[in-house]
């Protein structure tokens, strides 16, 4: 019996000819995957909310990589648009072959203070968000025919609560447990679903929050960048959102072809505390 070809290293993680989505991405780890994605050949639709930020992100990376990557408009929880620039993007392309489900928020309170929207808005855009951008993506997939790669940015939160975000907690959770189900059922069909669960990631969104007074019980948030906070972190040191981003291009290259319904955590070790 002949032994197995061996594809060269290279061409295992290279992404080329690869066309993907990623949504949430205007800003950081959304922006950074983009960025890798398209440094390793694929052509990126961004998604985002925020036309502006997103149409910048995707004309500065396009630039820096000469990848297509387009901007598009969309609020995840908003299911006919989200379906309909899924379908768009698929259609620009020729094919969608990757899909992110990146998008999410977490506005910090206290549980005593979270009230009825702040507890929806968090569910809809950040787990609702992850089903339905999936959901079509794998329509997309499916169509084609040639399979494809689900990945979802789900957080150490899922399994380590981190204090005044009872809410977006239980959302990660949710995403977590959302990936094996949806790894399972769509396994026949050569798509992948996976999840990367960043720890403390040093991004625009985390630097703003850390100065924010948390409502009902006056408690305010720790400074990620306190030496007290830092020494938590086996590492030493906060994550990057590129760290995150060289996670992603693994889990959607062909180097990951066999790993689906796995959980990545991109935590510098502080599962281990």
């Amino acid at each position: 019996m002949s032994e197995p070809t061996l594809s060269a290293l290279a061409t295992l993680f290279t992404l080329t000819g690869r066309a993907a989505l990623v949504t949430g991405g205007a800003r950081g780890i959304g922006a950074a995957i983009t960025a890798r994605f398209a440094e390793a050949g694929a052509d990126v639709a961004l998604l985002d909310s925020d036309g502006e930020a997103a149409q910048a992100t995707a004309q500065a990376i396009a630039t820096r990589t000469g990848r297509r990557v387009m901007a598009m408009v969309a609020d995840v929880a908003d299911l006919p648009s989200l379906r309909a620039t899924i379908e768009a993007a698929a259609t620009l392309y020729g094919r969608l072959d990757i899909c992110v489900a990146n998008a999410g928020i977490y506005p910090f309170a206290a549980a005593l203070a979270v009230d009825e929207a702040i507890w929806d808005r968090t569910q809809d855009v950040t787990l609702k968000g992850a089903f339905f951008t999936s959901q079509a993506a794998a329509r997309q997939m499916m169509t084609h025919g040639q399979g494809g790669r689900i990945l979802m940015i789900g957080s150490t939160s899922s399994t380590r609560p981190s204090g005044n975000l009872a809410h977006y907690d239980a959302a990660k959770a949710g995403v977590r447990m959302l990936a094996r189900s949806l790894a399972l059922e769509w396994a026949r069909y050569g798509i992948t679903v996976n999840v990367i669960a960043p720890g403390e990631i040093d991004t625009p969104g985390t630097r703003a929050n850390a100065v924010d007074i948390v409502q009902a019980d006056g408690a305010t948030l720790v400074d990620m960048h306190d030496p007290a906070f830092l020494a938590r972190i086996p590492m030493g040191r906060l994550g990057t959102a590129d760290d995150v981003a060289r996670a992603a291009v693994f889990l959607v290259s062909d180097a990951a072809s066999y790993i689906t319904g796995a959980t990545l955590s991109v935590d510098g070790g502080i599962l281990l505390t």
